[in-house]
Order: C-alpha cells, then structure tokens, then sequence
C-alpha cells in the first residue's frame, strides 16, 4: 500500500509509524486508518521490528476523529457511529495492544479524543512538557472511545477518569504523568533523544520476554492471585527455554552485557 498520511519505516529492529496529516492535527479520516492497518500488519509479519514508535508528525499527535468526515447536512440520515468505531478504532485499539513488543508513544503537542486514547493504548508513552490529553468527548455529546472508558479508570482511578471525561479539561503532560496516566514527561528539547534511549534499549532486548510481560501485566486484572501466579508460571517455563535466557544468564554471569537476539 502506497501511504499518504502515514510515514513508516523499519530499520535495526525499530518500527516507526507517524501520523502525518500536520494540517489537521494528524486527526484520523477512514484512508489513514487503512495505512495504520496495513503498516501494523507489517510490523507484526514480517519480523524485522523489536519495537515500534508511534507519534504524529507537525505540532500535535494526535486531535482524534477528523470531524470533517462527519459533518451531517441537515435533512440527511446521521453517520453510524458504532459502526465506525467497529471498522476503524477496535482494531486500531487492539492492534496496538496485542503486538509481540514493546509500543512506545512519543506525544508532542496535543492528543485529544481518540488520539489521547490511542497514546494511553501504547505501552510506554513519553511527553513532552507542552503536550497535553483532553477527552473531548463530552463536548459534542459522546463518551470516550477508543478505550478511554477503559483505560482511564484503571491507571487514574473512577474519580480522575470521571472527571476527565465528564469535563473535558485539558490535563498537561507532567500532571498526566504524576498521576501515573503516562511513563514519563520530559522537557521539548529532550523528547527525541528521551525517545531514541527507549527505542534503543528495547530493539536491543529480549523481545519474548517483554511481549511475555506485556501479555501477563495487561491480563492481570482480570484474574486472581491464583490464575495470575498460574499465568507466571506458564510464561517463565516457557521463555526458560529460550535462546535470551539463556544468554542472560550467561552474560550476567560473565559480568558483560547481553548480547539478545529476540528469541
């Protein structure tokens, strides 16, 4: 697929997709959508990326649903929202969710609406200090999607996400992150570089491992203490006869650094 609102690339074990629509504040239409699909298929195929870096080119991450593609004339049947979120926003969501690596999210600027929900979807996600969330949802008369009545409840609590999705209020990046909505904010200047250290540290890691650990953290909440130490279990017999234990092990024991290959 030729993309047109996307840049993605693949190089030494890292994937990089940007959303690049700078004009619109990289807001999502259904032919980025498409791109976002056919580059994360991609990403999990062809088994050249340990990583993936997800942001949004210009300004802004992310401003959400391109509410030009959903302007209703008057006298016309309303758009089927539910259908959209089916087809585009679910397997975007869960996509991103279920890739065998870790997902880091580099936010500049603002992430509004479903962008703000696609970050907190990520599995690391780093701001920089201008950045800011806002559920905008409340403000045409919706209710967070894109998972945002899910994921806000479980890592700011019923109180925070109420608040947050019933006003609408803009919350910057470093009040985002000491309420633990996101890893890590940093300073403008230091977002790439902050960025880069990430990428580079998880290209280079046991990359079973940390899928293991995504699987076994992101399920927990579902289970009981009795099924999650069952899940550990199950997860530590098999990564114990992989190739990167071993190796780590090894280099632990030799007191040098692991040379992981993924497997």
């Amino acid at each position: 697929m030729a993309y047109e609102h996307i840049l993605f690339s693949v190089a030494d074990g890292i994937a990089r997709l940007t959303l690049n629509r700078p004009d619109r504040l990289n807001s999502f239409n259904d032919r980025m959508h498409e791109e976002v699909r056919d580059a994360l298929g991609r990403v999990r195929g062809d088994g050249a990326a340990r990583v993936l870096l997800l942001t949004g080119a210009g300004r802004g991450f992310c401003a959400g649903q391109d509410l030009a593609d959903r302007a209703v004339a008057p006298g016309t049947a309303p758009v089927d929202l539910g259908a959209s979120i089916e087809r585009n926003y679910k397997p975007l969501v869960l996509g991103l969710r279920g890739l065998p690596m870790p997902v880091v999210c580099a936010v500049n600027g603002v992430a509004a609406g479903a962008g703000a929900n696609i970050a907190l979807a990520c599995d690391v996600v780093i701001a920089a200090k201008s950045a800011s969330f806002i559920q905008a949802f409340c403000r045409i008369g919706l209710v967070p999607d894109s998972g945002g009545t899910y994921f806000l409840p479980r890592l700011v609590g019923t109180a925070r996400a109420l608040g947050l999705a019933l006003t609408g209020d803009k919350l910057p990046a470093q009040q985002a992150a000491d309420w633990g909505l996101i890893w890590k904010c940093v300073d403008d200047a230091d977002l790439p570089e902050a960025t880069e250290a990430l990428l580079a540290q998880f290209a280079s890691g046991p990359t079973r491992g940390l899928a293991a650990i995504k699987q076994a953290i992101q399920g927990a909440s579902a289970r009981t203490l009795d099924q999650q130490l069952d899940v550990e279990r199950d997860l530590q017999r098999e990564l114990g006869f992989g190739d990167d234990y071993r190796e780590g092990v090894a280099a632990f024991a030799a007191k040098r650094a692991p040379r992981f290959t993924g497997r």
